[in-house]
């Protein structure tokens, strides 16, 4: 098997079991919190795998100016994510919230302040930026083609879900709001 079908193979797993099991609740209260735990250990063997199988492959040979630009947009990516992150309840997405207070619904009311008035998936967006200003290496342009098409593939799982809890707020919202970036006139 290739370098990088192997670590394709990896991401595939990953996001497919990541996104298969998000929202079941078969550990009652526990459920949020282990969901986040099998992926943070799902994620580390993802990240083994393209240590092991691109990792040592030399990094680009770009331009000063083309790595600048995407430093700047790998930090702009991290600037996007920690700001947005301030507008969610870190406690319920992490499943601590769940187990300290059950009797709280799981998931937080629709967001439509803040980073949500711009774009539906501020995270996502972040992530995407954080993804390809970091692809100076044959492993880092690898993960943001694969780490891409799992947001992708992740973000219309999401969507389904989250149509399915909200109904027609979120199909009103959807319709206003893109996904990841803001368009003048859509916001």
């Amino acid at each position: 098997m290739t370098a990088h079908a192997a670590y394709g193979l990896a991401w595939a797993l990953f996001g497919l079991t990541h996104s298969l099991t998000a929202g079941r609740h078969w550990l009652g209260r526990w459920s949020r919190l282990v969901y986040n735990l099998v992926a943070l250990i799902q994620f580390a063997a993802v990240a083994a795998v393209g240590a092991w199988s691109l990792g040592g492959a030399p990094a680009f040979d770009l331009p000063a100016a083309a790595r600048l630009a995407l430093a700047a947009v790998h930090l702009t990516g991290w600037g996007v994510l920690l700001a947005a992150a301030r507008f969610y309840d870190l406690g319920r997405l992490g499943g601590l919230t769940q187990l300290r207070h059950p009797e709280l619904a799981e998931d937080e009311e629709l967001r439509r302040d803040g980073p949500h008035a711009w774009v539906r998936h501020p995270l996502y967006a972040g992530a995407f930026l954080i993804l390809w200003g970091a692809a100076v290496t044959p492993l880092g342009l690898a993960t943001a083609v694969w780490g891409s098409l799992y947001l992708l593939v992740g973000t219309w799982c999401e969507e389904k879900r989250l149509e399915r809890r909200y109904g027609d707020a979120y199909r009103d919202y959807r319709a206003r709001v893109p996904a990841f970036l803001p368009w003048k006139g859509r916001c």
